[in-house]
């Protein structure tokens, strides 16, 4: 079979070429394309080194109902200082910032419609019959289908949004714990090295005199050797206090993206050590729901995953895609009409991303169940332990109002040479150990209600507000 090629009218094809130039440029004009532009990576640490220079602009630490506090790192840096340090410049919160715009991006496309579909096809004939010309197809097309779930895509951005941002609420709360935590921490860990270096005196003294009686043979080696090894003992808790204080410092740098070997100046600021008013705290666990950004978000996301569900369900309607024709053929007969393209719902309907959908919606109901009960739980057990706390410590501090004037009285005594050093120094440790004691409950009683704003959000109700209300109701 021969075929001849017939040479096509050269003014058509400059006018299909033309036509064709002036639709790709009219659709580059319309389609107003973002333009491209590098972002190089970093080639070396941002984190602060002179926290004298840092600029905190001010920024709401959470749900807590702190009253306004003046940022001023020149008087040392209290606890709410390091926790608003902590929330501004903490490089977590800050890559996590920075992903709530990756949320704010998806949220925006599935806003947006689709765009409609332009063809543009043309044929030249080969025989070399006459009358024959040159034929086109020009179609427009959109896809309807997309509006009928668009609603529901949308609804699900927006949802996962507000999650997200919920989610970044949480992080900086468990932030600001955090730092609070190690705040209190380091300030303990100086005011033991103080009790601990005052014991040390104390057991040197002792030392000091049955090395005495050991060279006059008034003590045998074995017992001189218990006064040394008690001595060894604090020595060993003084490096193990400094140690530990050390790495609870750089752990609080690390966390208000300072770099390591940084010394900040912390100053003990006003906390409340009042007791906490359990029946209050236990009405505010019924609310938790709607003040916990963690359930919050949780419920957005459940809310954005029930809205991906209902747009599986709607996809399984059939595809409905809508266009207009213009046509001519080689016989130079001009159409004009539409297409409808259908998908008929036979086999798939879509089932498979119905079933996933709904999977996931049962397994984020069952994530937040498990969050609430967790978030209950964790305050029902503090209320549970801070009284049993609450009354040792009224115990050491009891003993300690009997002992301190019978220590100051024994001072007094060994000064005059009325009674010996051993008598004394013993007399002295006993309210030292008191003193630990004390210090190691007030720190642990501290640290629980550090933990309980953070998992209620807001200052803790105390006992005072109503004085009938202590640690020891039920929750």
């Amino acid at each position: 079979m021969n075929f001849e090629a017939v040479e096509p009218n050269p003014s058509g094809r400059r006018t299909f070429f033309r036509a064709t130039m002036l639709i790709t440029a009219a659709s580059l004009a319309m389609a107003a394309c973002t333009s491209y532009a590098p972002l190089a990576l970093p080639t070396q640490s941002d984190l602060a080194t002179d926290v004298a220079t840092l600029v905190v602009q001010p920024v709401a630490l959470g749900p807590h109902d702190w009253p306004a506090h003046r940022f001023d790192p020149s008087n040392g840096f209290d606890s709410i200082e390091i926790a608003t340090l902590a929330v501004a410049n903490n490089p977590g919160l800050r890559t996590a910032r920075a992903g709530l715009g990756v949320n704010q991006a998806q949220a925006l496309a599935a806003g947006l419609l689709p765009d409609p579909q332009l063809s543009l096809s043309r044929d030249f004939p080969f025989s070399a019959a006459p009358g024959l010309t040159s034929a086109f197809s020009l179609g427009l097309g959109f896809d309807l289908s997309s509006l009928l779930t668009r609603p529901a895509a949308e609804r699900a951005a927006r949802s996962e949004l507000r999650g997200a941002r919920l989610s970044l609420l949480w992080q900086e709360w468990q932030v600001i714990g955090q730092a609070r935590l190690l705040f209190s921490r380091a300030l303990a860990a100086e005011g033991n090295e103080a009790l601990l270096r005052a014991q040390r005196t104390l057991l040197n003294a002792r030392f000091e005199q049955a090395r005495r009686a050991l060279a006059r043979g008034d003590m045998t080696i074995d017992a001189a050797a218990g006064y040394r090894t008690a001595l060894d003992d604090v020595d060993r808790q003084l490096s193990e206090l400094s140690r530990t204080r050390d790495i609870g410092l750089e752990d609080l740098n690390a966390l208000l993206g300072l770099r390591a070997g940084t010394r900040l100046q912390l100053v003990d600021g006003a906390t409340s050590g009042a007791p906490v008013n359990a029946a209050a705290v236990a009405a505010r666990m019924h609310d938790l729901p709607q003040r916990r950004p963690d359930l919050l978000a949780l419920k957005a996301g459940y809310e954005a995953q029930d809205q991906r569900l209902r747009q599986a369900i709607l996809a399984q309607f059939p595809a409905l895609n809508l266009g207009l024709t213009r046509a001519r053929d080689t016989a130079g007969l001009q159409t004009r009409g539409f297409t409808v393209g259908l998908t008929l719902p036979v086999f798939n309907r879509n089932r498979g991303n119905i079933a996933i959908e709904s999977a996931t919606r049962a397994k984020l109901r069952a994530e937040y169940q498990a969050r609430l009960d967790a978030a209950q739980t964790g305050i029902e057990r503090i209320l549970l332990a801070l009284p049993a706390q609450s009354d040792r410590l009224g115990q050491v501090e009891e003993g300690l109002r009997f002992l301190e004037p019978a220590a100051d009285a024994a001072q007094r005594a060994f000064k005059a040479d009325a009674i010996d050093v051993l008598t004394y120094t013993n007399l002295q440790a006993a309210v030292l150990a008191k003193r630990q004691e004390a210090a190691a409950l007030r720190q642990s009683i501290a640290e629980q209600h550090l933990a309980l704003q953070t998992l209620l959000g807001g200052s803790l109700p105390t006992a005072s507000d109503n004085p009938s209300l202590t640690t020891s109701a039920a929750p």
